[in-house]
């Protein structure tokens, strides 16, 4: 059951959820011609009064591009006024996870970007913890992830995700929390809806964005923290054997934040992770409004303004 907020930006102002309706002959629906964007926001815990999101201006921007990649113009200022609109009406008292949705709202059937209609909306949700922060177990996907070539995985194009729902399904049906895929040439990717990151030897090594990964904003924030931490990170391809043999994997995403990976398939993996610990702890911290030289991540939106 979810908790959704009361309020919905929808066609340019703040509705009553129930009201966001759209036409079953929507564009978007079809084709899957949308893309969307994914923040969390927690309460201030030194200021009821105010509202923290994380790295606003990074998952706004990156909306706007994912827009450009169909073909749309969203500018940045309108959606950030939206989203601030949006934190207003709806007030909320628990950490939440917010949608902004960019889609193309024709009734039309013929599968297009050109002359067509575009609108966006935002609705939200309390979210407490996606996957357990005590650990995920994850089975390699028989689905291979899309190629930058056939569809652009630089944005978070909604039609991208076919992929992640049939690799998630299939991790859960046989047994697993989470599912981990390969790419074209064999090389790991990512999780359904995840960047991954493993540890060897101190080194914090990452697949980088030449292997078809969505350019995660935690993963790009979790690798910002490690250099800061004098943690060396490595940004290359990986092997699936490396998932076994390395001292700490894990999980990093909006709605993931950071999750360890305790066993893959048959192998159980390390329960001590010194790295991925210091890593969460900094990233907690941040987000949650403490001093720290990443202070700009960080940004309050008065609700009773």
């Amino acid at each position: 059951m979810h908790n959704f907020l009361p309020y919905a930006w929808f066609r340019g102002e703040c509705v009553p959820f129930e009201k966001a309706k759209l036409s079953i002959a929507t564009h978007a629906l079809h084709y899957g011609t949308a893309a969307f964007g994914g923040m969390r926001a927690i309460p201030d815990p030194l200021d009821p009064n105010n509202f923290l999101l994380f790295r606003v201006d990074k998952h706004v921007k990156r909306l706007c591009q994912s827009a450009q990649l169909l073909l749309t113009d969203l500018k940045y200022e309108d959606v950030y006024d939206a989203l601030s609109s949006f934190i207003k009406a709806n007030k909320p008292k628990k950490p939440i996870y917010i949608r902004p949705f960019v889609y193309t709202s024709d009734l039309g059937i013929a599968p297009r970007l050109h002359e067509i209609e575009t609108d966006f909306f935002i609705y939200g949700l309390e979210l407490g913890d996606y996957l357990s922060p005590e650990g995920v177990t994850c089975r390699m996907s028989s689905w291979t992830r899309q190629q930058d070539c056939s569809l652009p995985l630089r944005g978070k194009i909604s039609g991208a995700y076919i992929t992640s729902s049939l690799a998630k399904t299939e991790a859960s049906l046989s047994g697993f929390d989470e599912a981990l895929l390969l790419n074209a040439q064999g090389k790991v990717s990512e999780a359904s809806g995840m960047n991954l990151f493993i540890v060897r030897d101190g080194n914090l090594i990452t697949p980088g964005v030449d292997q078809d990964i969505l350019e995660g904003i935690t993963r790009a924030s979790v690798i910002e923290i490690a250099k800061d931490l004098g943690i060396d990170v490595i940004e290359r391809p990986v092997d699936k054997t490396e998932l076994f043999i390395s001292d700490e994997v894990f999980l990093t995403g909006t709605a993931a934040k950071i999750t360890p990976v305790k066993r893959i398939e048959s192998s159980e993996l390390n329960s001590s992770r010194p790295i991925m610990k210091k890593l969460k702890d900094r990233l907690l911290s941040i987000t949650q409004g403490q001093p720290d030289k990443f202070d700009d991540w960080v940004t309050r939106i008065n609700i009773y303004e």
